[in-house]
């Protein structure tokens, strides 16, 4: 027990109990010290009370018993281990108060929330007026919206009316304008072609005219000056050179006389030339008039028809029967042949052009012997194509074509094909057929076989 120790502390807590001499003042103490023996006292912290004055000296003896049983008293009221509190007793139990009211208020809510978990409240009745006009204001938007929408594709429905009907006017306007061009650039076309035969046909005349070359014309210069006399450094006097025309021409005249052209005709009749075979002839009973009174009986000889001149007579023609068709001829030897002349009557004197031939094909061969010529087999063999020409009723109506294909070797035979004439469907007329060419100079040259 710590009751000496606790009556010590007691005993020195209190020095005013010491210094009081009287034996009233120590039997007290010794009660005090005696009742702290038997039973334990928690002691506190002795504070002065704020009611208690200060221990004043000049007080008298009479207050010191007071002052000393206050002293013993104190110790009594404390309780071990605890401090003493400026917090009176009331505010302590207020704050427990406080405290357990919010635990219980806590316990309270956690109470309410588990019991309402486990007894949900039954639901609320619907208010059909409420219901009903939260529908209504619904039907009304979507009618709203309806009736937009129908606005919006009637509106696109205009739009798109008034798109097409713009987009096919302008399609018209597009294809009437390419029409227009169309026809535009098809009439240039046409002129251009048309230009473009006149081109071709420029070439072709410059092509058939001799043009002499700076050496050529040098050469005939030269010639000329030695023909007139004249040295190679005189001048030639102008007398002269007219005297040398005026020959030459004649010389011309001369040839033209002669046979027209002035160049040697191997189909000729009258040398030995004639017609092998041709194609359908035209029945002369059957035409009456002017032609049939020429042609008509045994005159109509096509030997001496097409192989003879005709001095530009009207009708001294062999007719065949159609637009198309074709003439045999073995010429009077074997020559290499360098032309081929197409006469028809003049222009100027005739009285109907579209009989005459016009797309023509010449072809040459060499025909052994004269059984062969005879045997109606000469049509089947291989015939080279010499030259092929157009005879155009523009130009003269004696017209030679050169042979333009190479190397042609020896031939004796040459065929006329025509397969269009001038626009008659009836008869085409074949005035005269020419055959120019010169003979094998060494028997070595090569025969062109059929």
């Amino acid at each position: 027990m710590a009751s000496p120790s606790l009556a010590a502390a007691a005993a020195a807590a209190s020095p005013l109990t010491s210094l009081d001499p009287s034996p009233s003042a120590s039997r007290p103490a010794a009660a005090a010290a005696a009742a702290l023996r038997k039973r334990p006292v928690l002691l506190l912290e002795q504070r002065p009370h704020p009611a208690t004055p200060p221990l004043d000296s000049s007080s008298g003896p009479s207050r010191l018993p007071a002052a000393a049983g206050a002293g013993v008293a104190q110790p009594l009221r404390r309780k071990k281990g605890h401090t003493s509190s400026s917090r009176p007793r009331w505010q302590t139990a207020l704050s427990v108060a406080a405290k357990n009211a919010v635990l219980l208020a806590v316990l309270l809510y956690v109470g309410d929330l588990a019991w309402r978990w486990a007894h949900p409240s039954p639901p609320q009745p619907v208010d059909r007026a409420a219901l009903a006009d939260y529908d209504a204001r619904v039907a009304d938007v979507e009618a709203s919206l309806s009736r937009a929408f129908r606005m919006l594709q009637v509106q696109i429905e205009a739009v798109d009316r008034k798109i097409d009907g713009q987009v096919g006017t302008a399609r018209v306007e597009l294809a009437a304008l390419l029409e227009e061009k169309r026809l535009e650039l098809e009439g240039h076309l046409k002129r251009l072609d048309a230009r473009t035969d006149e081109l071709d046909d420029a070439l072709a005349g410059l092509k058939r005219m001799e043009f002499l070359r700076k050496d050529e014309f040098e050469k005939f210069w030269n010639e000329v000056k030695e023909t007139l006399g004249s040295g190679s450094g005189t001048e030639v006097d102008l007398d002269q050179i007219r005297a040398l025309a005026r020959e030459i021409a004649m010389r011309e005249i001369e040839k033209h006389a002669a046979d027209g052209i002035g160049r040697v005709d191997y189909a000729v009749a009258s040398a030995g030339g004639k017609v092998v075979r041709h194609s359908e002839a035209y029945d002369s009973g059957k035409r009456g008039g002017f032609l049939s009174t020429i042609l008509g009986g045994d005159s109509a000889n096509p030997q001496q028809k097409m192989l003879q001149p005709s001095f530009g007579e009207p009708g001294q023609c062999f007719p065949l029967q159609g637009s198309s068709g074709f003439v045999e001829i073995k010429l009077r030897k074997g020559i290499i042949p360098d032309a081929i002349t197409l006469e028809h009557v003049s222009k100027d004197v005739a009285y109907d052009m579209s009989t005459a031939p016009k797309d023509c094909r010449v072809s040459g061969w060499y025909q052994g012997t004269p059984n062969e010529a005879h045997s109606g087999h000469a049509a089947s063999a291989k015939m080279p194509v010499l030259t092929e020409f157009t005879y155009d009723l523009d130009k003269k109506n004696i017209q030679t074509f050169d042979v333009t294909a190479p190397d042609v070797g020896i031939i004796n035979m040459v065929r006329l094909d025509f397969t269009s004439n001038h626009g008659s469907s009836a008869l085409t007329c074949i005035y005269r057929i020419r055959v120019h060419g010169h003979e094998p100079v060494s028997p070595g040259i090569t025969i062109s076989q059929s």
